[in-house]
């Protein structure tokens, strides 16, 4: 079975590597990647490499990057996007073509394949970020996949709404939880060895994306950010940077700033999968907007402030206090940090079988696309 998979951004990625793992140790299938995005952006730290080095077989890589944030440059990204893929289906025949999540450059690359009547297989389907216009991306590569890989139940039951049919629908659980079953995380002394981190030390993981829907306003939300963590006093901020969103590149600009300015900050491009993980269990709770403050912190469990409406629309676990962002409702939210008792586990997302319950259906499937 020959299956390709779209893989745009080192957030996708990171989800995709146990099902990759998966894939590639069984004969059965001939596994390919086709890289685009941010992978091949040295701004957002060439994740191509690591695509390389986790040995993949890589089927395409496109270099057509543009650097601009603003609604024009988004607008010609997908564009430049659609008519690079249209000519990758004429060439290359997939069994199966997985895509995931959200983003306007996965959109793009599964809009393309319309014409091509290719199977689309969708991961993270059925979800809601009210706060960022990838919402609207995620559901139309819901209409146009063939198959659906959710992480919850009520995901399940919201792709079925949207193709008024359950057929080929599964509630599968979160990749996610499949890594950090299966990844040997880093202990303390291993990340401070390899990032020059302490995280003995009180540390919050930031990680702050823009709002895209209400993109006017981020450079209030950023300042408004910036300023509670000034006052916030006991804790070191580790800060991850953006995605290449709207108005992203304000954002990083604004937090570089704010980190050399700052002794007790540190700032960072990308950890990898493995990094980023750890960083999260040895950290004392997480705070900004990232989707990775769901599923990846329920499983510890980990205490999330999740900021402003990017995320509105997900599943509200009992570890999550969502938060405007305002300078002392934020400031507020962690002083609650000290009382929150968080409960022992958090189930809704799976087991960590996940990339095995897709091998097993692929398999069923074959014959049948």
């Amino acid at each position: 079975m020959k299956i390709g998979v779209l893989t745009s951004s080192r957030a996708d990625y990171s989800i995709y590597r146990p099902l990759l793992q998966e894939i590639q140790k069984d004969d059965f299938f001939e596994l390919s990647l086709l890289v685009f995005g941010s992978h091949v952006s040295k701004e957002h730290g060439y994740t191509l490499d690591q695509i390389k080095e986790d040995g993949f077989r890589i089927s395409f890589i496109s270099r057509n990057l543009i650097s601009g944030d603003t609604p024009q440059d988004i607008a010609l990204a997908m564009g430049n996007t659609t008519c690079e893929f249209s000519e990758v289906w004429g060439k290359e025949k997939y069994d199966l073509v997985f895509a995931l999540g959200d983003r306007y450059e996965m959109f793009a690359a599964v809009a393309s394949t319309v014409p091509f009547v290719i199977n689309i297989a969708h991961i993270h389907g059925g979800e809601t970020t009210l706060g960022a216009i990838d919402d609207s991306f995620r559901h139309c590569i819901t209409a146009m996949s063939n198959y659906h890989f959710t992480v919850t139940e009520q995901y399940r039951k919201r792709v079925t709404e949207l193709k008024h049919s359950d057929n080929h629908v599964y509630n599968v659980g979160s990749l996610s939880y499949d890594n950090i079953e299966k990844l040997k995380l880093l202990s303390v002394d291993e990340f401070r060895e390899k990032f020059k981190i302490d995280l003995s030390v009180p540390s919050i993981l930031i990680t702050f994306h823009p709002e895209t829907v209400s993109f006017e306003k981020n450079e209030h939300y950023v300042s408004e950010l910036i300023n509670a963590l000034r006052e916030i006093k006991g804790y070191q901020y580790i800060i991850t940077m953006p995605n290449a969103d709207t108005m992203g590149n304000m954002i990083r600009k604004r937090l570089d700033q704010f980190i050399s300015e700052t002794p007790h900050a540190s700032g960072i491009e990308t950890f990898g999968t493995v990094g980023y993980l750890s960083c999260m269990k040895h950290c004392s709770f997480m705070l900004g907007n990232t989707s990775s403050g769901f599923a990846e912190a329920a499983f510890f469990p980990k205490y999330c402030i999740n900021l402003g409406k990017r995320q509105s629309g997900r599943i509200i676990t009992e570890n999550i206090r969502n938060c405007n962002i305002e300078k002392q409702e934020i400031m507020n939210a962690v002083t609650e940090f000290k009382t929150v008792q968080l409960p022992g586990s958090i189930e809704i997302y799976g087991k960590g079988n996940t990339a095995q319950r897709i091998v097993q259906i692929l398999k069923g499937a074959y014959g049948k696309l």
